[in-house]
């Protein structure tokens, strides 16, 4: 699959610099690449600040998510409102990533109040574990797993490749 624009989302509390050089070498491989910055909201207000920043960017649909970290179980949500948007997802991709959950229905969940569309995911996704993830709890090795059972492509970057290159040929996986 070749999206139309990647939308590479950071983690809750991080901001887009934690990608580095990603954006501009995805770039490179002919990607179009927006990396919102949204520093210091978490669930609904993370969402609707990314959306936000997503339709001021007016970008090219089909979109591809790629979600780092805790930022994963906010794609359903964040997908919701570009669906909404007029704005079909190409793809979802997991970087060293939670992955989604449905929401609990008790007080004690993170996720009550975060939108998890009954059709999720409408789209192919995908797992891309890192290098920099090896040491990482065993959290991300049960996220490997689970994407596995459900069929998805996992792909484990080894180094000297470059991330980018390994996100790209994932996303043409999918």
């Amino acid at each position: 699959m070749t999206p139309g624009t990647l939308v590479l989302l950071h983690e809750p509390h991080s901001t887009a610099a934690a990608w580095g050089d990603l954006p501009e070498m995805l770039r490179s491989y002919g990607l179009d690449v927006i990396a919102p910055d949204v520093p210091d909201d978490t669930g609904p207000r993370y969402i609707a600040r990314v959306s936000l920043t997503i339709t001021a960017t007016d970008p090219v649909p089909p979109l591809a998510l790629a979600a780092h970290g805790t930022a994963g179980p906010l794609l359903p949500g964040i997908a919701l409102a570009q669906r909404a948007a007029h704005r079909p997802i190409a793809g979802y991709v997991f970087i060293d990533a939670d992955l989604p959950r449905p929401p609990r229905h008790d007080h004690e969940s993170p996720q009550n109040d975060v939108p998890m569309p009954p059709d999720w995911p409408e789209a192919p996704c995908g797992y891309l574990r890192t290098h920099a993830d090896r040491t990482a709890s065993s959290g991300h090795d049960q996220a490997i797993r689970e994407a596995r059972l459900r069929g998805w492509p996992v792909t484990e970057h080894e180094p000297p490749t470059a991330v980018a290159q390994s996100l790209s040929e994932l996303l043409m996986e999918l």
